[in-house]
């Protein structure tokens, strides 16, 4: 009898310690399905590809493939044959145009300049720009110098322009232009100089850097909304501290022969790559 009484002491006692011991954690849940990237389309690439192999473009243009990675920008962009398409503040080489208006071919493409400007530089330089254009109707006859009507755009792109607009103070202006060409849901590309993180936004971007968090919240204040970074045309080897800003380094070279192998080596500039929807 004692024997039992034993027993079903130890069995009740067994019963009660399993009652109170921790449960085991529960299992963790799965992880969430990571999105696959959207699909590269590659009937647009080849496309690109086909504009970039255009022997209208020089050698000297064909130097900066490289480094500009048009392809892949210009997809990051949404960018397709069809569509309707304007280009801010090209420059005198035009050298995104060259691309563009082969590639549009079938669709529309725009440049202008977003706002009026007494600067004797931007006004010859674009005098410059206008007159290559029409010297190669082949290439570029369906180019509209003119700013597009309002709301008719599908993207609007500009490229190593917001640094100037910000030195010359018409930065907000430009960027209402830019608003103004866009259809509801239109796509705004946007590539400059990205400046030092770790060094306070400098408004007037005197060295030819612009700080990205800065350019994004200036642009979404005119009611973009960022969608999506990249960085295709990131280049960790551009330290960012030249005497001469940004055009220390080429296509520039600023510092003419001093350094040139140095800078060279570097390549153009780190570049941050965003892209914005209009509301």
């Amino acid at each position: 009898m004692q024997t039992r009484a034993r027993g079903m002491l130890l069995f009740a006692a067994a019963g009660l310690l399993g009652a109170c011991a921790t449960p085991p954690p529960p299992a963790p849940a799965p992880a969430p399905a990571i999105p696959k990237p959207p699909a590269r389309d590659e009937a647009t690439a080849s496309a690109i590809e086909q504009a970039l192999a255009g022997s209208h473009r020089s050698a000297e243009s064909r130097a900066r493939d490289v480094d500009r990675h048009p392809v892949d920008t210009l997809l990051f962009f949404g960018i397709k044959p069809g569509m309707t398409v304007v280009e801010f503040s090209p420059g005198p080489e035009g050298w995104y145009t060259e691309v563009l208006a082969p590639l549009l071919e079938h669709g529309n493409l725009y440049v202008t300049q977003p706002v009026a400007s007494d600067n004797a530089y931007v006004a010859r330089g674009f005098k410059t720009y206008a007159a290559r254009l029409a010297a190669q109707p082949e290439v570029y006859g369906k180019v509209e110098i003119a700013t597009p009507p309002s709301g008719s755009a599908d993207l609007a792109v500009t490229f190593l322009d917001l640094h100037a607009w910000l030195n010359r103070g018409t930065a907000q202006e430009a960027i209402v232009a830019m608003r103004e060409s866009l259809k509801p849901g239109g796509i705004l590309g946007v590539v400059d100089h990205r400046g030092d993180p770790a060094k306070a936004p400098d408004p007037r971007s005197t060295n030819g850097y612009v700080n990205e968090q800065y350019a994004i919240e200036l642009i979404t204040a005119a009611g973009f909304e960022l969608v999506a970074r990249s960085e295709v045309n990131a280049n960790p080897k551009d330290t960012k501290d030249y005497a001469q800003g940004v055009w220390t380094l080429p296509p520039d070279y600023r510092m003419g022969n001093r350094d040139r192998a140095k800078y060279e080596a570097i390549g153009e500039s780190d570049h941050f790559t965003l892209k914005f929807v209009k509301h």
